[in-house]
């Protein structure tokens, strides 16, 4: 459409794993309110109520569009530090050595915040898309059962980690969980704005408390760190444009994927039957081969689009052997994090996801701030010559890559999902649910998930299922050669997506994922 003829209004929808996040940021567009500020809102009261998963100490990645042909991603990646530490093994997983990346998820905000009011008239005050968060960290909330998984899961570890049993007033009474210092932090960047973080008294604070648990990033890394703005990249599928942000995140595996899939004909196999799941498996197998390769651009200079040359993708799809599994010996990556969108009336869509990488991070909550910061720096390569190995300034592999799916030139799905490698694989198979099965966000949710390799809470190297896959599909593909491992209906492990999706008639229909407590609010 032209941008000069008006278009009709739209519901407004929200969605997040948390139902106090969905209602900060519905409230946001019920008073008018556009996208980005209602994601703002979101992120913020996520960071409080989900601090697991992601926080100030973490990043954020968002594909921003529009009706009118925009589309933009924001890479809210923080970098190493200048000045790293000699690792002759491997970066240690948690504590003040893998804090080795700044956290960009605040910068962002701040980010999307000025492109929302350049291109979409935005006029929300940052203080009041913070007042939420301040007030719900301040006052206190109920946990949501994943926070109470992974406080238990980790309680052995948690004894050790540095700062963590002060930043957090719980078990308070009644249950409630609050937060004063991060409440305290979160004032102070709500009234001084954004930038706040990263220069002025905030940050020395930062950087003095960096130095004293023995983390190499300093108040000068601090104020390096920005936000970039990046063209997503692209892949057709069934008639449907999928756009994902570019390297460093692993937003380019999921497309090789979808690229792959759709020189297969899916919509001929049975949704819930092995010849399905196999194939999607398969095809996961294939992206992931060249998934080493992805890195930071500005260091390793990789073409994205190369890897989704029509002929590579080609070559990939008739790489599959329909009835046998490829072997898999290749390492997991760790990860947890947020999936949120919000849309509004008139249809500017915000998909963002955000994170402090591992479930709790590096388990280090920095000096009297209350933030846990992210353990990013472990997803570097002390290999040299790796594309990802760690140098100064440079951002590591990223598994966030929220998604934005467009159709006859205006957004059509928002999509995404936490799990770390688990992201590409579980939107493979919502995305070809939602588009060769035409399954509704909910049913497409719903459907048994798949994961392969090995995750935070095994050693195995198989092909995890759930058991609602059916015991006949898992021993159909255990034939087939794949080292199935049955889990539970709707575990944790699998993750929690969402979607929103554009209907015909200015319907808008959403849902967050059964495996949590999120929610889809319509405005």
């Amino acid at each position: 459409m032209s941008p000069h003829v008006p278009q009709p209004a739209l519901p407004g929808m929200v969605t997040s794993p948390h139902p106090l996040a969905s209602e900060a940021g519905a409230a946001v567009l019920r008073r008018g309110g556009n996208a980005i500020e209602a994601a703002v809102a979101v992120a913020a009261t996520l960071a409080v109520v989900m601090p697991h998963f992601c926080g100030l100490g973490g990043d954020a990645v968002w594909l921003v569009a529009d009706r009118e042909g925009l589309r933009r991603s924001f890479l809210g990646i923080g970098q190493a530090a200048e000045v790293l530490p000699d690792f002759e093994t491997a970066i240690p997983l948690r504590g003040p050595s893998s804090m080795l990346t700044t956290a960009c998820a605040v910068d962002s905000w701040g980010h999307a915040l000025a492109f929302g009011q350049q291109h979409w008239q935005g006029r929300e005050l940052f203080s009041d898309l913070l007042a939420p968060a301040i007030a719900l960290a301040e006052n206190g909330y109920r946990p949501s059962r994943s926070q109470d998984f992974w406080l238990e899961f980790r309680r052995a570890e948690i004894a050790g980690w540095p700062g963590f049993a002060s930043a957090f007033d719980y078990p308070a009474s009644k249950g409630i969980f609050t937060q004063s210092s991060l409440a305290q932090t979160l004032r102070h960047i709500a009234e001084h704005g954004h930038r706040s973080f990263y220069e002025g008294e905030l940050a020395r604070r930062l950087g003095g408390a960096m130095a004293s648990v023995g983390s190499p990033l300093t108040a000068a890394d601090l104020r390096l760190t920005r936000t970039r703005d990046a063209e997503p990249v692209s892949q057709d599928y069934r008639g449907v444009t999928l756009l994902a942000p570019p390297p460093p995140t692993q937003g380019i595996s999921t497309l090789m994927i979808l690229g792959i899939l759709s020189r297969l004909d899916l919509a001929a196999l049975p949704p819930l039957s092995a010849a399905r799941y196999h194939l999607l498996v398969e095809a996961v197998k294939q992206a992931f081969l060249d998934r080493e390769h992805i890195s930071d651009p500005d260091f390793a200079g990789g073409n994205a689009h190369g890897f989704l040359d029509p002929m590579r993708l080609e070559e990939k799809a008739q790489a599959i052997d329909r009835e046998r599994a490829l072997a898999w010996p290749h390492p997991y990556r760790h990860g947890d994090t947020v999936f949120f969108a919000a849309t509004d009336e008139q249809g500017r869509c915000a998909s963002v996801l955000q994170s402090t990488y591992f479930d709790w991070g590096s388990g280090v909550v920095v000096g009297d701030t209350g933030i846990i910061w992210q353990n990013r720096g472990a997803a570097f390569s002390v290999a040299p010559g790796h594309p990802n190995a760690i140098r100064s300034g440079k951002r590591p592999f990223y598994t966030l890559n929220p998604g934005i799916a467009f159709k006859d030139g205006s957004p059509h799905l928002l999509y995404g999902t936490q799990g770390a490698d688990g992201q590409p694989q579980t939107l493979s198979l919502l995305l070809t649910g939602l588009l060769d099965y035409g399954m509704t966000p909910a049913q497409a949710l719903a459907q048994p998930r798949f994961l392969l390799g090995r995750t935070f809470s095994d050693s195995h190297d198989s092909l995890k299922v759930e058991q609602s896959l059916g015991e006949y599909t898992i021993a159909e593909l255990a034939a087939r050669g794949h080292d199935v491992f049955s889990l539970p209906a709707l575990s944790p492990i699998f993750g929690q997506a969402g979607i929103i999706c554009f209907q015909e008639k200015g319907k808008i229909v959403g849902a967050h994922d059964p495996r949590g407590e999120g929610v889809a609010i319509s405005v």
